[in-house]
């Protein structure tokens, strides 16, 4: 159940000026039709890598001889390291280089990484490839949305930016289902071999059909300096600054939950085969909050949905912690699956509404502050996120409490960032 926050605050320069409003501003490209499931295919990477791996963990740890049960969870948590570093590398360089090549490195990095793991004689060589897939996957799902971008411009892109997340959304849902059907089929390293397939079908389809976009007239040279001053200002902007701080915890809670996701289920409640079914349903929740966001922010604005979304969350931990400390960590099936159903609920409104509001006072460097909040978000919530997936101790308690204790930080922080903003007089989002 993987919320990718690269794909919602991609790098993206300036809008090129179309025609019209209705299709592609260059002759020559591809029909939405078609385009629109190849930009979902490269942004669907990151979820497929990280879902489809979920119900494999325990056998990894058995046959990498993984002394600690809870190390396994890094298999999860390396892939987002190299998304740290592959946000901030992808966006400068697809300027610099063109899309096209940008999305080349990434691909073929992704597809290195994927044959390492596959061949992975000790842990720490799995390791080392997941790395490289996170950095890999990171780049076509960055610069996608700016080859995007780059052809169209107002409703037109709008509108196919909300057809290729519909296509995105699915992909949590059925990944732990394929990877399940895989690891059956013939053990987690065929996983990985399907990871290789699926990356070389795609740059090949996306190397035959998709033209370049970015003229070489219009390329922009790699700057230093360009990069040191919008660190400075996205560093020096309490509103950005809070409310990426306030996203990247939220997603430490939520990373807490995808590390330790198979060993919750799959040992605490011996669901085994079952796992990913009930994995997908509470992706469904995200998914759904993620289609009624779209309805909902229009009519009650971003703010009102964050503050109301974290309350909720921070709200259902408090509620949840007596029930789960009186069930020694245990709380009966159907009431944990109500609880995490109505928190992730709460998150799916939480990520595109956070990004927006940390990007909004920087839309004069709205690339370079994209990739750097998006790797400043990574940076903040992995060390939460491996913090409460090692506390794993056979109970649902450091998750919940990690949620309590994560959701009411951001929330503080969020009001904190709200205050800067009514001091200095936006326009209310």
């Amino acid at each position: 159940m993987t919320v990718d926050p690269a794909t919602p605050f991609a790098y993206a320069l300036p809008m090129t000026h179309a025609q019209d409003d209705t299709g592609p501003s260059q002759p020559g490209q591809l029909h939405a039709a078609e385009f629109i499931p190849l930009m979902a295919a490269m942004q669907a990477l990151t979820a497929m890598s990280i879902d489809a791996m979920l119900p494999s963990l325990g056998q990894i740890g058995r046959d990498l001889n993984v002394a600690n049960p809870n190390d396994v969870q890094f298999v999860i948590t390396a892939i987002f390291a190299g998304m740290i570093i592959g946000g901030l590398v992808g966006g400068p360089m697809s300027d610099s280089s063109g899309r096209k090549a940008a999305i080349y490195c990434g691909l073929g990095s992704y597809i290195l990484g994927s044959l390492i793991a596959l061949t992975a004689v000790s842990f720490p060589m799995l390791l080392a490839g997941r790395l490289l897939q996170g950095f890999g996957a990171s780049i076509p799902s960055v610069v996608s949305i700016a080859l995007l971008r780059d052809l169209y411009v107002g409703r037109a892109m709008a509108r196919v930016m909300s057809f290729s997340m519909s296509v995105f959304i699915l992909v949590p849902i059925v990944a732990p289902i394929i990877g399940q059907a895989v690891l059956l089929m013939g053990g987690w390293r065929l996983i990985f071999a399907m990871f290789v397939a699926i990356a070389a079908l795609v740059t090949l389809w996306f190397g035959i059909r998709q033209p370049e976009t970015l003229a070489r007239e219009k390329r922009v040279p790699f700057e230093a300096g360009r990069l040191l001053a919008a660190t400075r200002e996205v560093l020096t902007n309490r509103s950005a600054m809070g409310f990426s701080i306030a996203s990247g915890i939220l997603f430490g809670a939520f990373l807490g939950y995808l590390s330790s996701s198979q060993q919750i289920f799959q040992e605490t409640y011996a669901l085994g085969r079952a796992f990913p079914f009930y994995f997908a349903s509470l992706a469904a929740a995200i998914g759904l909050a993620m289609f009624l966001n779209g309805t909902l922010v229009m009519r009650l604005g971003m703010r009102k949905l964050t503050n109301f979304a974290l309350t909720a969350i921070a709200g259902l931990a408090i509620i949840c912690l007596p029930l789960v400390l009186a069930t020694a960590g245990k709380p009966p099936l159907w009431a944990l699956m109500i609880y995490l159903w109505c928190t992730f609920l709460c998150v799916g409104f939480l990520f595109g509404n956070l990004n927006a509001m940390s990007i909004q006072s920087l839309g004069h460097i709205a690339g370079v502050a994209a990739a750097l909040i998006n790797s400043l978000r990574f940076a903040v919530g992995m060390p939460l996120g491996v913090l409460i997936g090692r506390a794993y101790d056979g109970t649902v308690s450091p998750l919940v409490a990690g949620f309590a204790v994560l959701a009411s930080i951001a929330l503080v922080i969020t009001k904190w960032a709200e205050r800067r903003e009514a001091a200095l007089g936006p326009a209310r989002p």
